[in-house]
């Protein structure tokens, strides 16, 4: 693998010109694609196989004629003097709701007195406004018209907000942009380069830009969500940075021993790149895995997040050589261009200098046992909150409190309950019974009789009277335990007794689709685990020829998942760090678990391959154990941690956001980076290898034979200078180790 890979660097090296107009045309005519089929994304997914699901096909069955996909907002209306039944502010809501029923693409209005949406105590009204599209469809136009209008019709006796599922904040990626400017400084820093930094940052830039690109001209084939072309610019960007570092990286360090530009990108490709392609190789696998649980938009985020890693992988092999044929030696920093233009080793003065990394490395080899411990304490203090991990969906109950949506959740609330926010709906399919009506009847005194049931609504047929459905108001929020209890008695006991009278009873809504979803990803979990750690140790196993080190990383990354769902819960349900802006949501999105499962395995494998890599590429060259750990760290800790700082910095930029779901990702991916590479890899992994010894490069004979040789540590490549280290001629350097593989 890695002559392969030095073959390309060093043919998009000569062929730079070529390449680079290769990628070009490639990001125009995507662009042009993008330009021209890209369509609304889609929030919506099904969930087959599911009661909530079984019941919106119902209702597409039986209710054709009534649009299901329609978006909805609610005008709250709340009295600060007087009731919404004086007259004057009476004439005040329907001028409202008359100018609103005039917005574009609004179907129709329903005023809070021909719907009856009135308080008990006449101080809150509500007023229903359809959509004549589904709501991922409404033009941001369109939801700033209504905004605006309920922005300019409150007055000091009537206080207006807008909620609802159109008014969903909408995720906003102009505060990445913090993230990249910390990204630059880090390459700057590691690299001691504007010209290397830049580099890295343009090669990052196109392959996410590529990604995008393909994603927004793909959705006019495809159902993507709303929050696919988010995550595959967080993931895109992050690894397309650290990939490219990692390349330019080595590439400087080789141009300090060979004078020879072409030859040192070859060897930096065939080394560097080969850690990148594997690194990309098990993201790609942990993101592929999501199809197994059997949801269609997290299948579509996963692919389409994968392909964004690909082309990472690709450009940093290929456009990134190419410009650093045109950069030469100036991605050296000044002094050390003449040195390099000579050939010159670096010149050795007085005592040897350690770095904070091989001094670190030192520490954690000469004291294994303390540093396991302390580790591992850290580790199970972030750990502990996860015990109150809840899962769910943060509601429009979670924004913040200056908001329209928020404000006019609150009041929804208070004037009918906090379960108006949150309804269920109850299908009766009354084929079965002798007569449909009195049935359906028995069906609405069950309901309204269970515990936990606000209000039951009267029954709407249709038009062939043999199905009816039924609105439900739980007692309890949309979030709460208590309305996942009575979903629960809703789907057992009640729909028994019901069952007599011949009718069947589904329940659906907001909160029954949750309790469904988040029964699925639990059903899924432990198939995708076994499925992506499996494949995933299989490719370690055979780039690191090691069953120890393949074992390691998998329990590694089983700590840094649970101190990651430790932070979550500090920060979204105990609210630990509101004071940086970040809003206690309650419950974790009930998507988070297993999409961080994924997610965090890649990107843990990345510091994985990278640092354990150069620790084996020592060994077979005939360090001692210990040697090849402190050797291969002092190379790479430096660049992982810088890599590590700018994958923390792109995720953390999204944590800035309104979006709950987004800032969610955002904190976890940024947590769990920060802790995988900074305590698992750079910590535990040299204090675990130094304990085991030459154990950790140990591997059964037959399975040495079995498995395929990849040479990722650029074994062949170790000769002199010159030509094709494929060629015949060239001899291989025999690993000291006869286990090395």
């Amino acid at each position: 693998m890695s002559t392969l890979l030095y073959r390309i660097g060093r043919f998009s090296f000569r062929a730079r010109r070529l390449v680079l107009l290769c990628w070009m045309l490639l990001v125009a005519v995507l662009g042009a694609g993008a330009a021209i089929l890209a369509s609304p994304s889609a929030t919506s997914f099904s969930l087959p196989g599911t009661q909530s699901q079984e019941a919106l096909d119902l209702l597409a069955e039986r209710f054709a004629e009534v649009p299901l996909d329609g978006g909805s907002a609610q005008i709250v209306f709340v009295a600060e003097n007087g009731t919404v039944t004086d007259p004057a502010l009476r004439r005040q809501i329907t001028q409202v709701v008359d100018a609103a029923a005039r917005a574009a693409e609004v179907a129709a209005v329903r005023t809070p007195f021909d719907s009856g949406l009135i308080s008990a105590d006449r101080r809150i009204a509500v007023a229903e406004v359809t959509y004549a599209v589904s709501f991922e469809a409404v033009r941001d136009s369109s939801r700033q018209e209504l905004m605006d209008l309920v922005d300019r019709s409150g007055s000091a006796d009537l206080r207006v907000a807008v909620g609802g599922d159109v008014m969903e904040l909408m995720p906003d990626v102009s505060k990445e942009l913090i993230g990249l400017l910390i990204a630059a400084v880090v390459l700057v820093i590691t690299l001691g380069s504007l010209v290397a930094a830049g580099m890295s940052l343009v090669t990052g830039v196109t392959g996410v830009a590529v990604g995008l690109l393909g994603i927004l001209a793909a959705t006019a084939f495809l159902d993507l969500g709303v929050t696919t072309p988010i995550l595959a610019l967080m993931l895109g960007l992050a690894v397309g940075i650290d990939y490219a570092l990692f390349i330019v990286s080595r590439y400087t360090h080789e141009l300090t021993r060979n004078p020879d530009p072409e030859e040192a990108i070859g060897r930096a490709v065939g080394t560097a790149g080969s850690a990148v392609l594997f690194a990309g190789l098990t993201v790609v696998i942990a993101l592929l895995g999501l199809g197994v649980v059997g949801i269609g938009l997290l299948t579509e985020m996963g692919v389409a997040a994968a392909v964004t890693v690909v082309v990472a992988v690709l450009v940093a092999v290929t456009l990134l050589p190419a410009l650093l044929g045109f950069a030469g030696r100036r991605v050296l920093p000044r002094g050390r261009r003449r040195q390099s233009a000579e050939g010159a080793p670096p010149a050795a003065t007085g005592r040897p200098r350690f770095t904070l990394g091989q001094r670190w490395a030192s520490l954690t080899t000469r004291r294994p046992v303390t540093t396991l411990i302390v580790a591992l304490l850290g580790l199970g203090a972030l750990t502990f909150p996860a015990l109150d991990l809840r899962l769910g969906v943060p509601d429009q109950g979670t924004y913040p409190e200056h908001s329209t949506q928020r404000q006019a959740y609150d009041a929804v609330a208070e004037g009918f309950g906090p379960g108006f926010n949150g309804p269920l709906l109850v299908v009766a399919d009354l084929t079965g019974a002798p007569q449909p009506e009195d049935a359906a009847r028995r069906v609405h005194a069950a309901l309204a009789g269970t515990e936990g049931v606000a209000m039951a609504a009267t029954p709407e047929f249709n038009p062939a009277g043999d199905t009816a459905i039924i609105g439900v108001v739980p007692g309890s929020g949309p979030d709460s335990e208590q309305t996942e209890q009575l979903v629960q008695r809703l789907r057992g006991g009640v729909a028994d007794s019901v069952a007599r009278f011949g009718a069947r009873i589904a329940v659906t809504g907001t909160a029954a689709v949750i309790i469904d979803f988040s029964d699925r990803m639990a059903d899924a979990l432990w198939i995708y685990l076994l499925v992506v750690v499996g494949l995933s140790f299989l490719l370690l196993m055979t780039v690191f020829r090691s069953i120890v080190v393949p074992l390691k990383a998998t329990v590694g990354f089983l700590l840094t998942v649970a101190a990651t769902f430790g932070v979550l819960v500090a920060t979204f349900q105990w609210g630990h760090l509101e004071w940086l802006g970040i809003r206690d949501t309650d419950v974790v999105v009930s998507m988070l678990p297993i999409f961080i499962i994924g997610v965090v395995f890649g990107l843990a494998m990345d510091y994985e391959v990278f640092l354990v890599t150069r620790m084996r590429e020592e060994y077979v060259h005939g360090a001692s154990a210990t040697s090849s750990i402190r050797a291969g760290f002092g190379h790479g800790a430096r660049v992982v941690a810088a890599a590590a700082i700018i994958m923390v910095s792109v995720f953390a930029g999204f944590a800035t956001g309104e979006a709950s779901d987004i800032v969610q990702i955002g904190v976890a991916l940024a947590a769990a980076v920060a802790v995988d590479a900074f305590v698992v890899r750079m910590t535990i992994v040299p204090a675990v290898l130094a304990l085991v010894g030459d154990r950790a490069w140990w591997l059964p004979e037959w399975l040495d034979r079995i498995l395929p040789n990849l040479d990722v540590e650029g074994e062949k490549l170790r000769t002199a200078p010159g030509p094709d280290p494929a060629d015949a001629h060239h001899r291989v350097v025999t690993p000291a180790k006869g286990s090395a593989g």
